[in-house]
């Protein structure tokens, strides 16, 4: 990010929250359109190769930006003349530190990790964020209905939604960027499956379905019409405001994906987040 920063001054950034333990969560936003679109990542720890797909493309596309040349095939000038686009690239900066690094001899909160982890230091598995609630668990949409259906009791490496809904300051940092960006679309990147997760119990508006099956179109991927799932981010995002929301499922095999497999991820993905801007380039949304 500073690095991107020193290159391309029109860059913003911004820090929308902190997390447990105390790590900024930055956004950044390139664009001046009238149409408002967002693209998280690393919401889950062991999700982590999503937040370097998603800097190179914004690397991509600033260089695109500045030098003024198209960018498979796309006028990236005009595109961001038309929509501007905030990326938060990591939600949960202490899972993804986690998954990692494990824990070190000084974390803070080594012991109670490593008890949550059956004693071992190996974390790969870890989605939740460092108090061991999963952070797509978290967002008041049917929240009590997901909580039931997931049975899990407390704390550890998946599936516990805490509490209640929005008690991690993680969750509370995204939902409030989002109240406050008021965002005509949103993408949450994911792995794995390969699918474009695209409704959510009706509340989508009815162009949702036509955008996920261009996407999908696009990388390869399938638009699923998902059921029996609540309490997300792009469900609560969904439900809050009646628009278009995303969940892409990147890749496929077991999380977290080898890093070998980094290069065909990028190609699956620049299409759709390309997509996303020209979706308001047209004023689809």
């Amino acid at each position: 990010m500073a690095r991107l920063g020193r290159i391309y001054p029109f860059l913003r950034f911004e820090s929308i929250g902190y997390s447990v333990m105390g790590k900024s969560i930055p956004a950044i936003a390139i664009g001046h359109g009238s149409s408002r679109i967002h693209y998280n990542a690393a919401i889950h720890g062991n999700e982590w190769i999503t937040t370097p797909l998603l800097m190179q493309f914004l690397e991509e596309l600033s260089m695109a930006y500045a030098i003024g040349t198209a960018w498979r095939g796309w006028n990236v000038r005009r595109l961001l003349s038309e929509s501007t686009l905030w990326i938060v690239p990591m939600i949960n900066p202490d899972g993804v530190e986690l998954v990692l690094e494990g824990v070190t001899p000084e974390h803070p909160h080594g012991e109670t990790l490593l008890a949550w982890n059956d004693g071992s230091n190996d974390f790969h598995n870890w989605k939740a964020n460092i108090r061991g609630v999963d952070l797509n668990d978290q967002f008041p949409a049917h929240w009590e209905e997901e909580a039931a259906r997931r049975e899990v009791q407390g704390p550890g490496e998946r599936d516990y939604g805490g509490e209640a809904p929005l008690t991690e300051p993680e969750a509370v940092a995204i939902a409030a960027f989002t109240e406050n960006c008021s965002f005509d679309i949103v993408m949450a990147l994911h792995t794995q499956g390969q699918e474009i997760y695209w409704n959510y119990r009706g509340y989508e508006p009815p162009e949702s379905e036509m955008m996920a099956e261009e996407l999908a179109s696009l990388s390869g991927y399938k638009a699923v019409k998902l059921t029996d799932s609540d309490a997300g981010y792009k469900d609560w995002f969904i439900q809050q405001f009646r628009r278009p929301g995303f969940t892409i499922e990147i890749g496929s095999g077991v999380n977290p994906l080898p890093i070998e497999t980094y290069p065909v991820l990028y190609e699956d993905i620049v299409p759709i987040l390309l997509q996303g801007l020209v979706f308001g380039s047209r004023g689809q949304i």
